[in-house]
């Protein structure tokens, strides 16, 4: 006898994860190892330890151990927030009148609005565990930036952010958010660093990029004694770190008796969209269960549907190291029209090979389509979405319109990742008729992917 299914499901603190799964235990093809830029040989603990924290290092190249202990100060802190609610969108069923269920884990009940600070407040525990006076990062929508100033500030560390120049101008509010808890927030590129100038005199008046603020941030931290730079997507571990998010919507889903047919999330780098499906993707691996996965990526930069898979640098300054991903070259800039935080030239290399092997799928949508599943999500759900999140409700809708139209009653698990009340401008421009559609020419891609690296 199937149960009564709750507008929203909340696990019981008893039920909460006390371990983060790693998806790379259960892969049969592992992600290409990390390389040195200098050597082009893999990256070692101690190689990535002059970068990173130590215990994070050791976390981004473990692809053995499935589960790993969250220590109990990270445990108290997420229980500020978490569980995070499975929400049934009973609502927007109705409104699109399909027969399909669909579901939303709801990332945004915190006062960084995303699920972002599920691996800040990892990062800056290890940073002080270390010992560390502080860290560096990069931020692009600032959703990344609130989050970890927030954990810095609860741990006593400094924090300082390199922030996309064209979300620094777009999103003021966002930017004293972080300052608020203490952040120094630089707009990137900047004249502050060696790599910030040569990238504006390269380009000048430049929107910048998160794979230009990733050069600052790493310059940023190598230069200072005591800090060690950390990053809010893309790497494993911060995949790792997200999984909670898809450890608490199986267990959900299980509590009820819920089977998702079809998950769904935006994809920039990679974490949230991994977080989510990781669990998931671990019983198809095991061939437990199976499900149709979906990443959603703007049009402005479509890595997985028009990159190449390949090693390329993970930032646009080429200090950090190699990583084999679905790429458009660590040169290329997102238009500034672009409203959303998903402006990375890569992909996450978890990610990466699983789309590569065939688990995945993935879809580029544009703008104004994005802007306007939110706009209808707002308005039946009362929820005021990301920009980046809507990129996942658009292909909800899409996929729900399909059932509409067979007859099928799937179920749909979608990713919302956090609220748009710090987005106003886009929706604004959105709301004005003035937002536009900006989709790179295969010129433009060509031209940044003729500058990869040669790796053997």
């Amino acid at each position: 006898m199937s149960k009564t299914i709750p507008y929203k499901i909340y696990l019981e603190e008893s039920e909460l994860p006390k371990q983060w799964y790693n998806v790379r235990a259960d892969m049969k093809n592992k992600p290409a190892p990390l390389l040195n830029p200098a050597t082009m040989q893999p990256m070692t603990v101690e190689e990535l330890s002059d970068v990173f924290c130590t215990e994070l290092a050791k976390q981004e190249l473990d692809d053995q151990t499935a589960y790993i202990d969250i220590p109990q100060e990270i445990l108290d802190f997420y229980k500020m927030y978490r569980p995070a609610p499975l929400v049934r969108a009973y609502c927007l069923e109705k409104a699109l009148g399909t027969p399909a269920k669909i579901y939303y884990k709801f990332e945004g009940n915190n006062t960084s609005g995303s699920h972002k600070l599920n691996s800040a407040i990892a990062q800056a525990y290890y940073a002080k565990q270390q010992g560390l006076k502080g860290v560096t990062t990069e931020t692009g929508a600032g959703q990344w930036g609130t989050a970890l100033s927030m954990a810095c500030a609860y741990l006593g560390l400094d924090c300082q952010v390199y922030m996309v120049k064209c979300s620094y101008e777009q999103k003021p509010f966002r930017r004293e958010v972080m300052r608020t808890y203490g952040a120094n927030v630089t707009p990137s590129p900047s004249e502050t660093t060696e790599i910030g100038r040569k990238i504006l005199e390269e380009f000048p008046g430049t929107s910048g990029s998160l794979g230009c603020a990733i050069s600052e941030a790493v310059e940023a931290a190598q230069k200072q004694e005591g800090y060690r730079y950390v990053l809010g997507s893309v790497l494993t571990q911060v995949l790792l770190h997200q999984s909670i998010i898809g450890l608490e919507a199986m267990a959900a889903c299980d509590k009820y008796d819920i089977k998702p047919d079809i998950i769904i999330g935006c994809a920039g780098g990679g974490s949230n969209l991994g977080g989510l499906i990781s669990p998931f993707m671990g019983r198809k691996l095991r061939g437990e269960a199976d499900y149709e996965f979906i990443a959603v990526e703007p049009a402005s930069c479509p890595s997985l549907t028009r990159g190449k898979y390949v090693y390329d640098f993970c930032d646009t300054g080429k200090v950090c190291p190699l990583a084999k991903m679905y790429t458009l070259g660590s040169g290329f800039i997102p238009s500034a029209s672009h409203a959303g935080g998903l402006r990375y030239h890569g992909m996450s290399s978890v990610v990466s090979q699983l789309y590569d092997d065939g688990l995945m799928s993935a879809r580029s949508v544009e703008q104004t389509s994005v802007f306007a599943a939110a706009q209808q999500f707002a308005r039946v759900e009362g929820i005021l979405p990301a920009p980046e999140s809507s990129h996942a409700i658009r292909v909800a809708i899409d996929e729900a319109m399909k059932c509409k139209e067979t007859g099928e009653e799937k179920t749909i698990l979608f990713g919302l990742t956090g609220t748009g009340y710090f987005d106003m401008m886009s929706y604004q421009k959105f709301n004005d008729g003035v937002m536009g559609d900006y989709i790179p020419t295969d010129d433009e891609i060509e031209k940044s992917l003729a500058k990869l690296p040669k790796v053997e």
